[in-house]
This record gives C-alpha cells, sequence and structure tokens, in this order.
C-alpha cells in the first residue's frame, strides 16, 4: 500500500465507518465496494451477491461508468473463477485473470482487466457475496502494479466487517417488512371494526326510519339525515384506510410523484381543497422518503378527518441535500401543549418517532381558531 500506518489505518477506520453508517442493502454494497477500491488503490471494484439459481441478485461495481455499465449487459454468471470463489470460498489473487485455465472471456463493452483480487464475504459458514478488485494502480511505472498479500490481508479485514454491515441491513430491511405487514394488519382490522360499527348503525337507523315513515314522517326524516351522515363516515373511513393501505410506489415513482398522486386522490374525494407543490427536491435514501410519506399522510388524515379545514396544502422543498416537508391547514386547530390528550389523538407522538428514527425533526404550530402546521425536516444521504 502507498499509505503510512497512521494514514492507513485512518483510511481503514474511514471505510468501517462509512459502512456502518447505511441501512439499506443497495446502499451498504455501494459503500463496500466504493470503499474497497479506494483503499486498495484499485482501477475496479465489484461486489455480486449470488442468487439461487447460478447468477448474482444484486451486482454493484465502482470505476465503470453508468453508460459502460449499461454497455455490457446482463449481469454475470457464476461461472470461471466467480464460481470458484462462491463455491469454494477462497480468495483468487492473480497476476493476470486472461491467463488463467479458468478465465471465460468478458462481452464486448466490459473494460480490459490483469490483474485481479476476489474474495468470499461469509456469514458463518455462509457465503453472502463476492468481492472483487482488478487492475491496481501504480504511479510511479507503467503498467499493472499487482496486488501484494497486505492487499490480501486488508481486504479480508474489509469483507469481514462488509459481511457485519450486510447482514444488518439485511435485519433491518426484514424487520421495515415485518413491520409494515404488521401495520396493514393493523388497520385492516381497524376498518373492519369500524366500518363494521358505521355498517350495524346504518341498517338499524334505516329501519327505524321505514317503521316511522307512515306514522310520523318528521321523525322519519330526522332519521333519514342520520342514515346519510353515517353513510358520509363510512365512506370517510373508507377513503382514510384505502389511503394508508395502498402501496407507496415510492420505488418505481419516487417521493414527489407518489405524493402528487395521493394528494389528487384526497382532493378529489373530500370537500376541502388539499394542494401540493414541490420545489428543488432531489431523491432521498429510501428510509427518508418513506417517513415522509408516512408523516404528510399522517397530517393530512388529521387535517380532512378533525380540524374542518377548507385547505390543506402540503409543500416539499429541499434543504441542503435533505428537504422539509409542510402540512398546512385553516382548520379549527388546537392546544399543542396539551400533549398527552392531542398528541396521542392526533398521531403526533408516531409522527415524531417517524421524523427521529431518519435523522429528521417535527415542529407542530397551532393554536385554537388559528390552523395547524406540521413541519418535517429530514437530512439527504
Amino acid at each position: 500500500m502507498s499509505h503510512g500506518p497512521r494514514s492507513g489505518l485512518a483510511a481503514v477506520s474511514s471505510a468501517l465507518l462509512a459502512m456502518s453508517r447505511h441501512l439499506e442493502v443497495r446502499d451498504v454494497l455501494k459503500t463496500i465496494v466504493a470503499s474497497a477500491r479506494e483503499l486498495l488503490d484499485a482501477q475496479y471494484a465489484a461486489l455480486g451477491v449470488p442468487d439461487d439459481h447460478g447468477g448474482f441478485a444484486q451486482f454493484v461495481v465502482d470505476g465503470v461508468s453508468d453508460e459502460q455499465w449499461r454497455a455490457i449487459g446482463p449481469l454475470p454468471r457464476q461461472h470461471g473463477i466467480l464460481a470458484a470463489m462462491l463455491q469454494e470460498a477462497r480468495v483468487e489473487r492473480l497476476a493476470d485473470v486472461r491467463k488463467d485455465p479458468r478465465f471465460e472471456g468478458w462481452p464486448s463493452a466490459h473494460p480490459d482487466m490483469s490483474d485481479f483480487l476476489g474474495l468470499p464475504i461469509r456469514d458463518g459458514d455462509e457465503v453472502i457475496g463476492a468481492l472483487f478488485l482488478a487492475n491496481k494502480n501504480c504511479p510511479k511505472r507503467e503498467g499493472s502494479c499487482g496486488f501484494t498479500a497486505e492487499d490480501e490481508e486488508l481486504l479480508g479485514i474489509l469483507a469481514q466487517h462488509a459481511a457485519i454491515a450486510l447482514t444488518n441491513a439485511r435485519l433491518y430491511e426484514r424487520s421495515r417488512e415485518l413491520t409494515i405487514a404488521e401495520e396493514r394488519s393493523r388497520l385492516a382490522h381497524e376498518l373492519h371494526d369500524a366500518v363494521s360499527q358505521k355498517l350495524f348503525s346504518l341498517r338499524l337507523t334505516a329501519q327505524a326510519a321505514a317503521r316511522l315513515v307512515d306514522r310520523d314522517p318528521a321523525r322519519a326524516k330526522g332519521e333519514l339525515h342520520q342514515v346519510a351522515v353515517l353513510a358520509a363516515e363510512a365512506a370517510d373511513e373508507l377513503r382514510a384506510a384505502v389511503v394508508e393501505l395502498r402501496p407507496a410506489a415510492l420505488d418505481e415513482d419516487g417521493l414527489v410523484a407518489t405524493l402528487r398522486t395521493q394528494i389528487q386522490v384526497l382532493d378529489r374525494a373530500h370537500s376541502a381543497r388539499v394542494t401540493f407543490a414541490a420545489r428543488g427536491i432531489r431523491a432521498l435514501p429510501a428510509a427518508q422518503e418513506e417517513a415522509v410519506l408516512r408523516v404528510a399522510q399522517e397530517a393530512l388524515h388529521n387535517a380532512l378527518r378533525h380540524s374542518g379545514a377548507d385547505h390543506v396544502d402540503v409543500t416539499l422543498d429541499r434543504s441542503g441535500t435533505g428537504a422539509v416537508l409542510r402540512v398546512t391547514d385553516d382548520g379549527r386547530g388546537f392546544d399543542p401543549r396539551a400533549v398527552r390528550r392531542a398528541g396521542r389523538h392526533l398521531g403526533l407522538v408516531s409522527m415524531r418517532d417517524r421524523a427521529s428514527g431518519v435523522g429528521g425533526r417535527l415542529t407542530v404550530e397551532s393554536a385554537p381558531g388559528k390552523g395547524t402546521a406540521i413541519e418535517m425536516e429530514v437530512p439527504g444521504g
């Protein structure tokens, strides 16, 4: 390595810290690859997560442009040296990969590579990935230096920590999937209970109106008015649940498009005017986007169900590398100091938890008769 002992230790420390910062699997993979390439001073680095069908479920590269990567074509298969690394779980350090008898060639757009260092990433006895580098930079003379035993040892340390970071990211994503499934199940139960009660009341009130229509038309008219009220409440329950249960489509459409679509639905479904504007927003990490979406949904639900507002406005503005969400209404407002009563009723505790869970903050401005403004600020990646 070209680093001295102090700078080398700092570089290793920096790489390990970078890996531990991310919770999303894709972000962890990209950080591992970038850290490995920088740490070992190589032109190219890649990391593949194997699937069960002889290919790779995920494959991340560093040192190859997006245009080059698209030109290379489909993900590689587990053959040749890659297969040996995965199946035999051993390190491969080669002076020239092209001269190895297992070498089977590359696609035409693939960059030319010579010296090669690859090793498996293991979680116990399971191989969960393969990390490889090619073309070590050699500033003092032309050509490639070749990877050393010291490089191999350093990459081995990195791979051990990569296994921990990748396993933690997978556990986090699995935990989040379970949380979402539990939330959907809870909402389904609440929907069933709430709508069942409304429909039961609706049926009883309609029956009472039918019995009164001949002998007491005035009272029957009152009962029918109550039927209309109950039907509207049942419809509101359904609308609110449908918006929460609908998949967010964040991966496909992004935060801005997803929010815009949901707000358009709410604007059509409610008498209140619901508007949305986004300014200068960049893509955020997946966890931040989901938190912003969920807080926006909760704040909109509160404004449309409880505030009596004529107008609800949602804005999403860029703030550094992050974003600021603001949901304001001209409704009846409340006293934010009454946290135990109003806070729980309006979901402020869960909104604050969602914000703090992604390193953000939530502020609430309201007063009786003055409307409400909920603001959430989240950092970027």
